[in-house]
């Protein structure tokens, strides 16, 4: 037993993929940051099958994209909506129009030996069992009686997040109402038989899968026979037998679970994304099912909005609102893919109005209009914040422009802010060159005389005038350097 108070900057509750990339995040601007994960080894579970365009583009952005493909295949399947698969959009705006097929094991790997490589500390087999904040910090205490001092404190600690308990934080949304069952192993049917059997039973129910998974286990996922009352235990392989008879006449001998687990359709968001110097990021968040594959996209998503401005109040340079803004620009975008989700459990169902309504669905996704909508919607590269009247680009994303000195994500590595710049000089980022770096005769790609671009790749300014860039730069970059 130990009461010993180590100090930090920032301590990460939950060693995941969220809490992963955001410690990285922070550690690229100096702060001193922990991540405390309570299991002892890495996860061997693969709930989160892959990096959507917009998550592929953040991985560019960090240098980490060649990582992914070099143990990772690209998909360009266009929609993934309630089981409905289309060709992708032609145009998408992005220079990386692909998804990654990264089991999430392969995602911690990568993510955690990027976090190390960058000076995180990573702590295995630590639970936090409780905290208390004041003016200056949070103390934070483990399940051994350890207590660690830290100037903010971040929940990244999954959907049943004791951070987010602890914090009081309410967690509204709908229960469950339909479950499902899925887990790697082996079995013995051939795989002619086994594809044959799943087109069958995927006639009238799309929520069953038996695929090739990795050394040569199979991926199940079969429907659950109601949603069980304690939904933190996991299934047994004969329930999973019993539910893959009951669908498709076999079990197809399966046997050695590697793992097995349940997910059901609950949606639910936290009513607040902050109490004070305390944070919360991923599941932690929001809860919802897995449908589109957008889990884990949301919540590395989150954290690499939150680990600039973070890092920015540490650092003493954030302006007064700044760390506000992760809440009013990620919430917003967490109720829509609860929303968007809710309606895809819709189309997935196997009663005949969600029939018609998925055959009416899969025709109007024919449309170019409807399937780049649905497209930029599951994949997040339509992510726009509110930052006001102005430009068309101001609040989206930048995708990643050939630059006469290389391509922008290129020079995105280190995390600073960024101000590309075609005015001929008239500009200047003096006062913040320790935070933003300035990139003149930009590229002819760029459709704006100059625009400034925040740490995550958001377009925080577009115009010419130097007035107006010091404004914008005061806004989201703090006051000069003294």
């Amino acid at each position: 037993m130990s009461d010993t108070i180590d100090a930090h900057d920032v301590i990460i509750a939950g060693g995941g993929p969220t809490g992963l990339m955001l410690a990285a995040e922070l550690r690229l601007h100096d702060v001193r940051v922990v991540v405390l994960e309570r299991l002892t080894e890495p996860t061997t579970q693969s709930r989160g099958q892959g990096l959507h365009a917009r998550s592929v583009e953040v991985m560019a952005q960090r240098g980490l994209l060649d990582a992914f493909l070099a143990e990772s295949e690209k998909f360009q399947v266009g929609g993934l909506f309630g089981g409905i698969t289309k060709p992708w959009p032609e145009q998408l705006d992005t220079a990386h129009p692909f998804g990654v097929a990264s089991p999430q094991p392969t995602t911690e790997k990568i993510l955690n030996a990027h976090a190390l490589a960058v000076g995180v500390e990573i702590r295995r087999g630590c639970t936090v069992t409780g905290f208390d904040q004041d003016a200056d910090g949070v103390t934070v205490e483990l399940a051994d009686g350890t207590k660690l001092r830290s100037r903010y404190l971040v929940g990244a600690d999954g959907g049943r997040s004791t951070v987010r308990k602890l914090a009081g934080i309410d967690f509204p949304g709908l229960a469950a109402t339909v479950e499902t069952m899925l887990g790697e192993m082996e079995l013995t049917a051939d795989a002619e038989t086994v594809a044959a059997a799943v087109a069958e039973v995927n006639k009238t129910q799309l929520r069953f899968a038996v695929s090739p998974s990795e050394n040569g286990l199979w991926r199940i996922v079969v429907p659950a026979d109601g949603v069980a009352e304690d939904r933190t235990a996991e299934p047994t392989l004969d329930e999973m037998k019993k539910q893959l008879r009951a669908f498709a006449g076999t079990d197809f001998g399966v046997h050695s679970p590697r793992w097995l687990s349940r997910f059901g359709d609950a949606t639910r968001q936290a009513e607040r994304y902050r109490d004070g110097r305390v944070f919360l990021a991923g599941d932690a968040a929001h809860i919802h099912p897995p449908t589109g594959g957008q889990g884990l996209n949301l919540g590395v998503q989150d954290a690499f909005n939150l680990g600039w401005k973070l890092a920015a109040a540490v650092n003493g340079w954030a302006p007064e609102a700044l760390l506000d803004t992760y809440e009013t620009e990620r919430h917003p975008v967490g109720a829509r893919v609860l929303d968007n989700t809710r309606a895809q459990i819709t189309l997935l169902g196997a009663d005949p109005g969600a029939t018609a309504l998925r055959e009416i669905f899969t025709k109007l996704m024919d449309f170019e209009e409807v399937n780049r909508y649905i497209t930029g919607m599951i994949t997040a590269v339509d992510v726009r914040y509110d930052f006001g009247e102005g430009h068309a680009l101001l609040g989206s994303r930048m995708r990643d422009l050939r630059l006469k000195q290389g391509t922008l994500y290129d020079l995105m590595h280190t995390g600073r802010g960024l101000l590309l710049d075609r005015t001929d000089g008239r500009l200047s980022v003096e006062g913040w060159a320790d935070r933003v770096d300035h990139v003149v005769d930009a590229s002819e790609e760029l459709d704006a005389p100059a625009v400034l671009l925040r740490p995550d790749g958001h377009v925080a300014w577009v115009g010419s005038s130097p007035a107006d860039l010091r404004t914008a730069l005061e806004r989201w970059f703090g006051a000069t350097a003294a």
